[in-house]
């Protein structure tokens, strides 16, 4: 309760403090939004590297960089942030970051191994990883830096790292006083929309590393502004940040209304449904489930060798949820290289049920997750399990589930315990949104 209420008045005092300026002016005081051209003119979404390069590249020009970024940073035409920098010779690139999956994904073709270092081909830089390898860079890294350049396609869901790693590259930047720029990208899964609990301190992970809900509803951009502004970062340590704004993008904008390329934020996300899916589904990382890692539907499976099915779907059916339908399905999940370890009952036959979302705009992933969860608990008390000493916590940020669910409580019983937190999560988030 404690950790509760810590976390309850910081949000409170926080967004008392700053609720009321005017946020249409980006008034801030650690952080710069660069004023783009007009183009209402156009219907057509243009991310941050779209902007950079109607403006030219002149924000960096003459610069030495440093880029946190990996396969989703294309411009409308397809064309990736580091092959158009080729096309400018006094721009720099010396170092790569390299976030969680990669720079290209888990495949990647495009680095070269020189001893045990990876060298991108088309600029020579050294590629760094700032995930599992050096999570903090190195002095050579850092000391020949001008700036620090942030393109990344987030997923709009708090369990994706890359927010977390901008965040540890944002305290590097501040021990060695590096500007950092951020060229923003869409919310895929829609700005206006706030699901899932607030972290408490002590199951803070990197799937859940800042006060912010499962699908908090920001942009890379906007999120980084209230790191920056917030001190967020360890030591209240703070950046010169710069962000570039998408132009013409709605915060009620899905990610097919915006006709940019969908390039797969993360390796098994090959679709927006899948995306949409994953807000929810990945809960079940904690459990003893299935969650068709092994299939080409991840996240749109769920199943074990002992759910009883044909039971299980009439409960589920019964529950009335909307914007999706849910099918029996029976399934063998097979190990692939996408994945680190072999998927849960890799090589046995699965009793499922195979989830379609009819309605994004109906679709409750957290909802549906928390329903499923709550029901086989439910159905199956000695076969399901929780799994990696309660992962799940670390996962969603709190114990409150694991505990609801242990005491039988319903999802309608479950999700209004954090009601309040979405309510003031988004109060205190007005003054820093860059979109109307």
């Amino acid at each position: 309760m404690k950790h509760i209420k810590q976390i309850t008045i910081l949000l409170f005092f926080s967004f008392a403090l700053l609720f009321g300026g005017d946020s249409t002016k980006f008034d801030f005081k650690y952080s710069t939004v660069v004023k783009i051209p007009d183009l209402s003119f156009t219907k057509k979404v243009y991310p941050g590297l779209d902007i950079l390069e109607q403006l030219d590249f002149k924000l960096i020009q003459n610069k030495t960089i440093g880029i946190l970024t990996n396969r989703t940073a294309v411009n409308r035409s397809g064309n990736h942030l580091i092959d158009i920098l080729k096309t400018f010779p006094n721009i720099k690139v010396h170092i790569l970051f390299e976030p969680e999956y990669g720079l290209f994904g888990l495949d990647d073709k495009r680095t070269k191994l020189i001893g045990r270092e990876q060298i991108d081909p088309v600029h020579g830089a050294r590629i760094i990883n700032i995930f599992d390898g050096m999570i903090y860079p190195p002095k050579w890294a850092m000391k020949e830096l001008d700036l620090i350049l942030i393109d990344i396609q987030d997923t709009g869901v708090r369990y994706t790292t890359y927010i977390a790693s901008m965040t540890r590259l944002f305290e590097a930047a501040s021990d060695w006083d590096i500007p950092v720029m951020i060229l923003d990208r869409p919310n895929p899964i829609r700005g206006d929309i706030i699901s899932g609990p607030i972290p408490r301190a002590r199951f803070q992970t990197m799937e859940a590393y800042h006060l912010f809900p499962i699908r908090h509803g920001l942009t890379i951009g906007e999120a980084a502004i209230i790191i920056n502004e917030m001190g967020w970062v360890k030591d209240l340590k703070r950046v010169k940040l710069t962000v570039i704004p998408i132009a013409n993008w709605a915060r009620d904008n899905w990610y097919n209304q915006t006709d940019l390329n969908w390039k797969p934020p993360m390796p098994f996300i090959k679709d927006d449904k899948t995306l949409l899916a994953y807000a929810g589904m990945d809960l079940f990382r904690a459990t003893n489930l299935n969650i068709g890692f092994g299939t080409k539907s991840p996240y749109l499976y769920i199943g074990a060798p002992w759910l009883v099915t044909n039971f299980f779907l009439e409960k589920l059916n019964s529950l009335g949820l909307e914007g999706v339908i849910f099918e029996e399905v029976q399934y063998r999940p097979k190990g692939y290289h996408y994945f680190y370890r072999s998927p849960n009952y890799d090589g046995m036959s699965c009793s499922g049920i195979k989830i379609s979302i009819t309605n994004f705009d109906d679709f409750n992933p957290i909802m549906t997750a928390v329903s499923i969860l709550s029901l086989i608990n439910s159905l199956h008390p000695r076969e399901f399990q929780w799994v990696n000493d309660n992962y799940i916590d670390k996962l969603i940020g709190t114990d409150m589930l694991r505990i609801a669910i242990a005491q039988k409580k319903s999802f309608e019983m479950i999700i209004p315990e954090w009601s309040r937190e979405i309510y003031m999560f988004n109060e205190f988030r007005k003054p820093f949104l860059l979109y109307h």
